[in-house]
């Protein structure tokens, strides 16, 4: 009788777990609108170190000139103003870009998101180095600005803070020497 209580609580903590990891449908282009549009994906930035170095996030847009270049900035409170990608418009005015795996994203999400520093430790691996607080959690503007003309488009964001599954993940790679929290 004492297992199936364990078991009970055990199915509902993964079913919550799971519940709080789902987020809502992908936001798509409206086809509809003529000017210029973008859209993010997923909408959430998180503020876990290893979660957010983890995360692939999608701008779509459309509305731009062709062979123009759109650059991405989230934009928000007094002091945010931050790079997160470049992308090149397609013949039909659209355009994908990423913050993803690449170098580029990962310093735009430790440098500008996490306000950390990279270093190398002696193994030559990458150790994030959290020295001052974060961006603040919560509401932020995505905006996709046109390099050779004054088009812009805007959507928004939410920054999310470390949900206690993030802290607990964080603390094992401070632990494994691939984060080091000096607050």
């Amino acid at each position: 009788m004492q297992n199936l209580k364990k078991f009970h609580l055990l199915a509902a903590f993964v079913l919550f777990v799971f519940i709080l990891g789902c987020s809502g449908p992908p936001k798509v282009l409206d086809r509809a609108i003529p000017g210029p549009q973008v859209v993010m994906n997923p909408q959430v930035i998180p503020l876990g170190v290893a979660k957010l170095m983890g995360a692939d996030f999608i701008f779509d847009g459309s509305g731009f000139t062709s062979g123009d270049t759109v650059f991405i900035s989230l934009i928000g409170q007094p002091d945010v103003n931050v790079a997160v990608a470049l992308a090149k418009v397609a013949q039909d005015g659209t355009f994908r870009a990423e913050m993803g795996q690449t170098t580029p994203a990962k310093i735009a999400k430790s440098i500008g998101i996490l306000r950390a520093n990279v270093i190398t430790n002696e193994k030559m691996e990458s150790v994030i180095v959290l020295t001052q607080p974060t961006i603040p959690a919560g509401t932020y503007t995505i905006r996709a600005s046109s390099l050779m003309t004054s088009m812009t488009a805007e959507t928004t964001a939410e920054v999310a803070g470390p949900s206690i599954l993030n802290r607990i993940v964080d603390s094992i790679g401070e632990m494994l020497g691939s984060i080091e929290d000096k607050r």
